[in-house]
């Protein structure tokens, strides 16, 4: 058998391979049949099928039982190849921050460290570098409006570990909103005009911060020395990610 069998629609044989292909486990003839609808003997024969067809066409993946159930396998022969690019796609895993500031960039670019800033509240110059290191952000000009500051947009690299065709292909956020409110939020924080009008009032919001500390710290001596349990402390969200 030098090529693959063409399957019908809905056939046992293509939904098994569905199947499998999302299973991160071997899964049971058992537990396949319960997914599929069909009888364990017909799984495992459809399984064992398979099984030949792939090794038999020298398919790069292969399908074995073991652990008790069936799961997929690159080819051994492919070894070296397979584990070189896992590894380095495993040094490009996103951590919270990093997921974080690549949605303000995709979504807002191009756009500033500051902008970015503006958004997730701490500055993300470190996240920023990082995600250009993994080639998934990269500079695309300056603001002239505001001393020439780099401005960052994604890559095709972007679009190809996304799966998107193009940007348009991203989903729109307020499609995740709970509620009109957080939609209206939503749409602010994404305009153009939004970004200047949140780095004003974050620049007003410190102004106004310093203000009431004087205040607090200006009182007499025994206020002074008792500030209470009220006494201001640092603004949540001020620092930078590590």
């Amino acid at each position: 058998m030098s090529e693959l069998d063409h399957l019908e629609d809905n056939s046992l044989k293509g939904l098994l391979e569905a199947l499998l292909l999302v299973s991160d486990d071997a899964v049971a003839a058992t537990d396949l049949a319960k997914a599929t609808g069909a009888t364990p003997g017909e799984v495992a024969s459809a399984l064992a099928e398979l099984s030949a067809e792939y090794a038999d066409a020298n398919r790069g993946f292969q399908l074995r039982e073991v652990a008790g159930g069936w799961r997929l396998f690159t080819h051994p022969a492919f070894h070296d190849q397979v584990a070189d690019y896992v590894l380095s796609w495993d040094q490009h895993r996103l951590s919270q921050a990093a997921l974080e500031t690549l949605a303000v960039i995709a979504y807002h670019q191009p756009v500033s460290r500051e902008g970015v800033r503006a958004v997730r509240g701490v500055n993300s110059d470190g996240v920023i570098a990082s995600l250009r290191e993994k080639g998934l952000v990269r500079e695309v000009g300056r603001d002239a409006e505001h001393g020439q500051a780099a401005l960052f947009g994604t890559t095709r690299a972007f679009l190809e570990r996304f799966g998107l065709k193009s940007l348009r292909e991203l989903p729109p956020l307020e499609d995740f909103a709970p509620d009109e409110e957080s939609k209206q939020f939503i749409r602010e924080r994404l305009s153009g005009r939004s970004i200047g009008s949140t780095l004003e009032e974050t620049a007003d919001d410190m102004d106004d911060e310093r203000e009431l500390m004087e205040d607090d710290f200006s009182g007499d001596d025994e206020e002074a020395a008792d500030p209470g349990p009220f006494a201001p402390s640092a603004p949540e969200g001020s620092g930078a990610d590590e």
